[in-house]
């Protein structure tokens, strides 16, 4: 594939200054990811997220970062470059930023981007989106572990009352964040939202003669709803793969994984594989899905076994010595004021 590294800005702003749209999957392609993600969760993971009611509620809410959409310009503008990062063949950012590179936050990856000539807004920070979210779901793992501790050991019916309470409560807030959170991570299993050939090939150097046309609406909606049945797309999804690594390498490696997946794509989209029933397009798009179900899963795991030891309370405490009793859980903990 062509190397892009070298451009000059100026021609990159040109070719990436609109932003792409922002449907990684269709409503379908969303609810089976996000759905299925929770139905291959292991048996480690707590027993509410795994519940029937459970992967129908987080299915749905797969799709709410879409729905959600026109809410107004100041929550578009800001929310939408989310679902979305503008790689090119290299897998450098918009060409100018190795993804192995990123920095630790927001600001900096603007800051380096905009010396560049570029903004956050212009490349698309999908990345940020998948580990902030996974950030907020550690955390949440962290503050149901420390609650029920705290009703096991309370010192008083209100201390007792109170964390079981509030454990019923994070076990909402969990479900409703693994769902929006998971739209992100099912972005990033899809060709089109991680790579500069978004709307076609666009006006890059295209010596296989792929297509200039917007395929992206099709792909990822009406090909996946006419063509896919759910079950096929399930028994693809294998079992948890430990990573090892931290959520950002974990993200990064995603990322690659979707990029390397762009020009075969296109080199299907050329063949007339794409067309309604094609058996090598519903085999692709299969595996795609699939993917994107696997990363939410394996994610979602990655998060609860970090929770053990993630830090809760004020001033803060480790779970892990909560939940071995070495500090007791208590109303002031977690109530200070």
């Amino acid at each position: 594939m062509y190397r892009s590294v070298g451009w000059p800005a100026a021609l990159w702003v040109g070719l990436v200054a609109g932003p792409p749209p922002c449907w990684g999957w269709g409503a379908t392609g969303h609810e089976w990811i996000s759905g299925i993600a929770i139905e291959k969760l292991p048996e480690s993971v707590p027993a509410f997220v795994r519940t029937p009611a459970s992967v129908a509620d987080v299915a749905v809410l797969g799709r709410e970062l879409d729905r959600s959409k026109g809410a107004g310009r100041t929550h578009d503008a800001e929310r939408d470059p989310g679902h979305w990062i503008s790689l090119a063949d290299d897998g450098s950012v918009v060409g100018v930023l190795p993804l192995a590179d990123l920095p630790e936050t927001r600001e900096q990856y603007d800051t380096l981007l905009r010396a560049k000539g570029f903004t956050q807004y212009q490349a698309g920070y999908l990345p940020y989106a998948i580990v902030d979210g996974w950030q907020q779901l550690r955390k949440d793992f962290a503050l149901w572990r420390a609650t029920r501790k705290g009703a096991e050991t309370a010192a008083s019916a209100e201390e007792q009352a109170w964390f079981e309470a509030d454990r019923e409560l994070r076990e909402r807030l969990i479900l409703r964040d693994i769902g929006v959170w998971s739209h992100y991570a099912a972005d990033a299993s899809q060709p089109l939202h991680v790579s500069v050939h978004y709307e076609g090939w666009g006006a890059y150097p295209n010596p296989n003669g792929y297509t200039t046309k917007d395929f992206d609406a099709y792909f990822e909606g009406e090909f996946v709803r006419d063509n896919l049945a759910r079950s096929a797309v399930a028994v693809k999804v294998g079992p948890y793969r430990a990573c090892d690594c931290s959520i950002e390498d974990r993200t990064k490696a995603l990322l690659l994984a979707t990029l390397a997946q762009v020009e075969p794509l296109y080199a299907l989209e050329k063949d007339g594989g794409l067309r309604r029933g094609e058996p090598r397009g519903i085999a692709f798009t299969e595996e795609r899905l699939a993917a994107g179900a696997a990363a939410v899963r394996d994610m979602i795991v990655d998060a609860w076994l970090a929770s053990a030891d993630a830090p809760v309370g004020y001033p803060m405490v480790n779970v892990r010595d909560i939940e071995s009793g070495t500090v007791r859980a208590t109303l002031k903990l977690f109530k200070p004021d």
